[in-house]
Order: C-alpha cells, then sequence, then structure tokens
C-alpha cells in the first residue's frame, strides 16, 4: 500500500473537516432555526423600508430552510408575512392564498399569538378589497386570539382597524363605540401611536356625527402625542384634519394655519414617498398604448365651423365616426388575437407551461390596457359627434339633412353604448369592479325599474306582472346599483324580443342562513324564445341568436356577457330556460343580507325643477379648462345658448393662475391636458378656494377614477359625450344652489 504524503496527508485532514464541519452547520437544528428567525426578522425590517424584492427573497429563503426542517411555527409565520407583502403589493388573491395556509397550520399547532396576527392580515386585505363586512368577521377572530394571548397592543390596534370599517359602511355610531375601545386600551397602556392615529379617526368620526367642539378636541389630543414622539406620518394626517374642522365651523384662519403645517410637513416627508414610489415598480408593468389625435379632422371641423358650412360639417363628422367604428374594430380585432394566441400558449405541455401562463398573464394584461386606452380615446372624437349633430339638429336644418343627422346621431349614440359595454367587460375580466354594499328596499328598487322601462314595454304592447313574496323582508345589505343593472338588462331584453305578450318578474327566498337569505329573481316572457343550441353560447361576448335576429332586434350581443360576469362578482349563479316561439325565463340566485336598517332618503333639495328665469346669468363667469380646440367649440356653443358667457384656456397652470386673479362662478376642468392635470389643478385652487364649484370633463369611465376625482376635490363630474340637457341641469342645480346659500347667508 502506497505511503500518503504529508503535505497531503494534511490537506485531506483539513477538507475533511470542512465537510464535517459544515455537514454539522447544516443539520444542527439551532443553527438551522437562527438562520431562519435572521431572515425572518431581516424581511420584516426590508419591508418597513419598502424593499419589497428583498423581503421576498429572505421569506423564500426562510421557507425553503423551514420546511427542510418541518417546523411548522416558522413556517405558519412565513406565510403571514408573505400575505402581509402580498397586500402592500396589491395583490390581494395571492395574499389570501398565502394567509389561508399559515392559518391552516397555526390552526393545528395552536399558536394562537401568531394566528390572530394571520387573522388581523386577513381583514386588512378584505378592506383592500373593500369587502368590509368579511373584514369584521376577521378582525373579531382576531380580537378573540388577542384577548386569549392578552396580548393587549394588538388587540387595540384591531379594535382601531375594526372602526375604521365601520366606518367606511357608514356604521358611524358603531365606528365611535370601537375606536373608543381602542383608545381607552391604548391609554391604560401607552401605547402613543395608537392612540394619536384612534384620535385622529375619533375627530373624523365626531365630525360624521355632527359633533365638531368634541371632533376638534380629540385632533388636538392627537396632534399633541404625535408631535412629543415624533409620529410625523400621524402629524402630518393630523394637520389635515383639523384644517378640515376649523373650515367646516367657518374659521378659515385656524384653518389656513394647519393647512400650511400640512403642506410644509408634507414637503419633509416627500422623500420618502419617492422611494416608496421606486420600490413599487417592482411589482409593476408599465404598459402604454397611446392613439394620436386626428389633427386634420380638428382643422377641417374648425374651418367649416368658421364658414357655417353645415354640409360640410356633416360630412367630416360622418368621416370622424367611420375613422371611430375602424378604430374600434381594429381593438377587438386585436383582442382576439391575443386570446387567440393566449389559449394556443395555455395547451403547451409540461415544462412549458409554465413560460406560457406567464405569457398569458402578461397578454391579458396587454389586451386590458390596449381596450381601455382604445375605448377612452374613442370618446373624444364621440364627444364631437353626438355634440355637433344635437346642435345641429337644433339649429334648423333644411329638411333633407334632417334625417342624415338624425343617423349620424342615432350611430354615435349607439357606438357609445358599445364602447361602454365594451369597457365594462374589460373591467369585470381584469377584476377591477367593486362591490359597494349599502341599505337599500329591494321592492321599491324594482318597482323602480319597471316603472323606467314601461313606456318601452307598451310600445311593444307588452304588460309587465311584477310578483313579490309577501313573506320576504324588503330591506337588504347589497350592492343596489349591479342588481339593478342586471335586472334592467334581463327585463329590456324581454321587452326586446316580445311583441304584444307578457313578462312576469318574481321575487323570492330560496334559503337562509343567519342575516344571508338567498333570493332567486325571475324573469319570463312569451317571447321569441332561444333554441337549445343557442343557449349553450348565450351568455358568451358577442353572442347573439343569429345574424337575422341581430339585424331585426339589434343590439351588441354583450349585455349577457356583462349580467354574467356581474352574478358572479356578486357569488351567484344565472340559468336560462327556453323553447323556439314559447319564450324564456332567466333566473340567477344571489346571496344579500338582511337588515332592519331602511334605505337612506335623500336629504338634499333638488334644484332640476327651478324657474331658470329666477336665476340672473348676466354676471356668471365660467372658465372653460380644455386643450382639445373642438370640444372647446361645443362647449362654448352649449354655454351661448344658455345664455353664458365663458373665457377659455388650455391648461392646468394657466387656469390656476386666472382662478386666482378672477372670481369665477363655475370651473369646469378637462381631466387630460398637457403639463399638469385637471386632478392636480383642482388640487392647487383647493388650497385656496373649498367652496368654488369645479366639475370635472372627463372621457373616462366615472368608476375607474371617482375616488381621485373625490380627493381632488371635484364638485361634480360631467362624463364626455353628455347629453345637452343633462350638461344643463348641472349647471343650473350648480347656479341654484350658489344662489340658495347666499340668500341663507
Amino acid at each position: 500500500m502506497a505511503k500518503i504524503k504529508p503535505h497531503l496527508f494534511i490537506i485531506l485532514l483539513l477538507l475533511t473537516s470542512t465537510v464535517s464541519a459544515q455537514r454539522t452547520l447544516e443539520e444542527d437544528p439551532e443553527i438551522v432555526q437562527n438562520n431562519i428567525n435572521y431572515r425572518i426578522t431581516q424581511s420584516q425590517t426590508e419591508l418597513e423600508n419598502y424593499h419589497y424584492y428583498n423581503a421576498q427573497k429572505n421569506l423564500d429563503e426562510a421557507l425553503e430552510l423551514a420546511e427542510k426542517v418541518g417546523n411548522k411555527k416558522s413556517i405558519g409565520v412565513i406565510y403571514a408575512l408573505k400575505g402581509r407583502l402580498q397586500l402592500i403589493i396589491q395583490q390581494e388573491d395571492k395574499a389570501i392564498k398565502s394567509l389561508n395556509k399559515a392559518i391552516e397550520i397555526q390552526r393545528i399547532i395552536n399558536d394562537n399569538k401568531n394566528l390572530g396576527h394571520s387573522y388581523k392580515t386577513y381583514g386588512d386585505v378584505y378592506v383592500a378589497k373593500q369587502d368590509y363586512f368579511a373584514a369584521l368577521d376577521s378582525y373579531t377572530a382576531a380580537k378573540s386570539k388577542f384577548e386569549e394571548e392578552n396580548l393587549n397592543e394588538s388587540l387595540a390596534e384591531t379594535l382601531l382597524r375594526e372602526g375604521k370599517a365601520y366606518y367606511q359602511l357608514r356604521n358611524y355610531k358603531k365606528s365611535r363605540d370601537v375606536i373608543e375601545q381602542a383608545l381607552a386600551i391604548s391609554k391604560k397602556y401607552d401605547y402613543y401611536k395608537i392612540q394619536s392615529e384612534a384620535l385622529n379617526n375619533q375627530a373624523i368620526v365626531y365630525s360624521k356625527l355632527g359633533n365638531t367642539e368634541k371632533a376638534i378636541v380629540a385632533a388636538l389630543e392627537g396632534l399633541n402625542i404625535a408631535n412629543k414622539h415624533n409620529f410625523t406620518n400621524i402629524t402630518n394626517d393630523n394637520y389635515l384634519i383639523i384644517s378640515d374642522l376649523y373650515s367646516n365651523i367657518g374659521n378659515y384662519k385656524l384653518s389656513l394655519k394647519y393647512l400650511k403645517d400640512h403642506l410644509k410637513l408634507s414637503d419633509s416627508i416627500r422623500g420618502l414617498n419617492r422611494i416608496y414610489a421606486s420600490n413599487n415598480q417592482e411589482t409593476q408593468y408599465l404598459l402604454n398604448e397611446e392613439i394620436e389625435k386626428n389633427n386634420e379632422i380638428v382643422e377641417k371641423l374648425e374651418k367649416a365651423e368658421d364658414d357655417k358650412s353645415l354640409g360640410t360639417l356633416i360630412s367630416i363628422l360622418s368621416v370622424a365616426l367611420i375613422t371611430i367604428l375602424s378604430l374600434l374594430t381594429l381593438s377587438l380585432y386585436k383582442n382576439n388575437n391575443i386570446r387567440l394566441k393566449t389559449n394556443n400558449m395555455l395547451h403547451k405541455k409540461n415544462g412549458e407551461l409554465i413560460i406560457a401562463k406567464e405569457k398569458a398573464e402578461l397578454a391579458s394584461k396587454t389586451k386590458a390596457n390596449f381596450l381601455s386606452t382604445v375605448t377612452h380615446e374613442l370618446r373624444t372624437p364621440l364627444y364631437a359627434v353626438t355634440g355637433l349633430s344635437n346642435m345641429l339638429l337644433e339649429e334648423d336644418p333644411k329638411p333633407e339633412q334632417v334625417q342624415h343627422l338624425k343617423s349620424l346621431k342615432f350611430s354615435g349614440d349607439y357606438l357609445l353604448t358599445f364602447i361602454n359595454d365594451i369597457l365594462q367587460i374589460n373591467k369585470i375580466e381584469a377584476n377591477k369592479v367593486d362591490i359597494e354594499p349599502e341599505p337599500f328596499n329591494l321592492k321599491k328598487k324594482i318597482n323602480n325599474i319597471i316603472l323606467a322601462l314601461n313606456n318601452s314595454a307598451e310600445d311593444n304592447d307588452i304588460k309587465i306582472h311584477f310578483e313579490y313574496d309577501q313573506e320576504l323582508t324588503e330591506n337588504f345589505i347589497a350592492d343596489q346599483l349591479k342588481i339593478s343593472q342586471i335586472l334592467i338588462n334581463l327585463i329590456g331584453n324581454s321587452i326586446k324580443f316580445t311583441k304584444g305578450g307578457d313578462i312576469w318578474i318574481r321575487v323570492y327566498k330560496i334559503n337562509e342562513a343567519g342575516k344571508i337569505y338567498t333570493l332567486r329573481f325571475e324573469i319570463e316572457d312569451n317571447g321569441i324564445g332561444i333554441s337549445q343550441e343557442k343557449q349553450d353560447h348565450m351568455f358568451e361576448s358577442f353572442s347573439q341568436g343569429s345574424i337575422q335576429i341581430n339585424r331585426k332586434y339589434g343590439g351588441t350581443g354583450l349585455g349577457l356577457s356583462i349580467v354574467k360576469g356581474l352574478i358572479d362578482i356578486l357569488k351567484g349563479k344565472i340559468y336560462v330556460k327556453s323553447e323556439l316561439n314559447k319564450g324564456t325565463t332567466f333566473y340567477f340566485e344571489i346571496p344579500l343580507e338582511y337588515t332592519s336598517v331602511e334605505e337612506a332618503q335623500e336629504t338634499q333639495n333638488n334644484y332640476f325643477n327651478i324657474d331658470k328665469t329666477d336665476l340672473d346669468l348676466s354676471n356668471v363667469k365660467i372658465l372653460v379648462v380644455e386643450d382639445n380646440k373642438i370640444n372647446q367649440m361645443i362647449t362654448k356653443k352649449i354655454l351661448s345658448k344658455m345664455d353664458l358667457q365663458c373665457d377659455i384656456i388650455d391648461n392646468g397652470e394657466e387656469a390656476v393662475k386666472m382662478i386666482r386673479e378672477n372670481n369665477y362662478n363655475i370651473i369646469l376642468m378637462d381631466i387630460h391636458m398637457p403639463g399638469i392635470s385637471g386632478i392636480e389643478a383642482t388640487k392647487q385652487i383647493r388650497s385656496f378656494d373649498k367652496t368654488l364649484t369645479i366639475f370635472a370633463l372627463t372621457a373616462v369611465t366615472i368608476e375607474d377614477k371617482m375616488h381621485e376625482f373625490e380627493e381632488a376635490g371635484f364638485t361634480d363630474i360631467i362624463p364626455k359625450p353628455f347629453k345637452q340637457d343633462e350638461f344643463e341641469k348641472k349647471l343650473y342645480n350648480a347656479l341654484a344652489k350658489k344662489k340658495n346659500a347666499s340668500s341663507n347667508a
């Protein structure tokens, strides 16, 4: 046997020792657990500093180690932290999956402390999804665990979040009571951060309950604590709350002082916001689709307006409409191509499936962005088509031109309906439709829908019969707007396909679980019916019975697809039963929450029927902020017809300057402009004038930006293209309110 040389023996010994030491490090449970704990702590630090990618990386590494050694407690904590991270980066559905895994493990091992935190995060996820009732259930479960473990700080924080959820549900008294519980605990144990934030929220609630004096006392106490302990963000919020409270009681000097403090502090922490925005980009796909404006059409329209050439205007509007239809066709073509490519990718096998899935998700986002951009851009030229065709019809056109203008108007209105339907389907498919529950009277709501559709029914010689179960309560909490849209679509369909017949609408209860009633809605007609073959595709987009039916009865084939999407969102099901030439029955089942609270009554005065001769329009000053030349022309024409004069400016910066230097009664503010947007301009205006009437003129769907409009301080919204009578009503309404406020002052 050959001898090993001494130096080689030493090297071999060192290598063996190193491997042995490494194996010891890897296998020693204490060392592994320390490694897991270190990565969990690091991930929490990264989360607090907005480094989401690094936090995710640490959590993934910690999870791999924890699963390797089978440490269930650590696995539960890691999944809970993953859920919190996914909530922050707005991946709520993924957060729910992670939290479900955490809760499942924590229940089995009785880790009540961490289980409570998981329930609390679960509640935060539901708040982000605006499902406040589900959030309250989660917060209740969290409170139970924190009480068992005597975790008073976590209990106080959960109570505060519960109070905020009640506030969102407009249950201000319950919100006040719960926040007071959080405040009591935080005072007892000196949890100063929770205490100052609770006082802020208490002030907001007291203001809603009409007790401004108590609200100011609470807000000032909260400010004192926040300043003393350097809670910068809470202090910043507090300044704004106090400014609003003093403004409400007319103390504008103090209101301005606190507003200036808020703006000054906002500047100092803006750097932190930039860091957040920068890191948040790690979770965003920035997809931008731009459609250039047709300058040639703009120039021709302006020239035609100058020449007062009605024939030229009609021709150009027709060309514009054809252009819009072409763009819409292109968008649908691209949409279908994306869908086909997505389906092909999803049929890939094995290893390619993951890549295909990622590409499919990206394709879906691309489709959503493309459709959203195209349809929003189409609204701008539609503003010209519908606006000018309406005006021309009212300006005594030649008899031979009337039919052309009516056809143009009909086409514009039809296309607008088509665009709105596409936008809604796009939102449904992208999971961007929010549920907005509120108390309402279901029977009254359906009666109002029948009343609104009765004229159309009478035109078709139809009788509508409404049967509401006598033993069924009338008051429920649900999203009444979505239920209305479902019923309007289904009843409207029955009216369209029934001539000289009957329609029956029935509502009754099929199940009850506590306060949750499952109701069945039936819409039956004795119209033309639907073949079995067509029933299989009834709820697909662009589905019609046949080309002949489409030509005879009209419609885009999107209504039932929207209905199906809305019912899915409401956690319901829809069915169809039909026979050719005998009629059709649509019935859907949705869960609704019973309530003893009656529907809120409108308390504001209605100015729509005001005598316009009572308004002195001679001194009314209106500023139109709009960069599009055609829109400027149309808006000016409408205002002139109302005997109102206006100034026109084409950018936000100049608008703010002119409003500072002049006394305007009404501002009509476009949203998308060069330089600062209409939203930013309005925020600047609100810093020095809180009462000026500012309308947003916007081509986006209102729901998409409603929260931004409210935060910016717009008085109301006028969507483009607008109907002239609705436009006039809103303007006269605003002027009447101003007059009424002046007379009561």
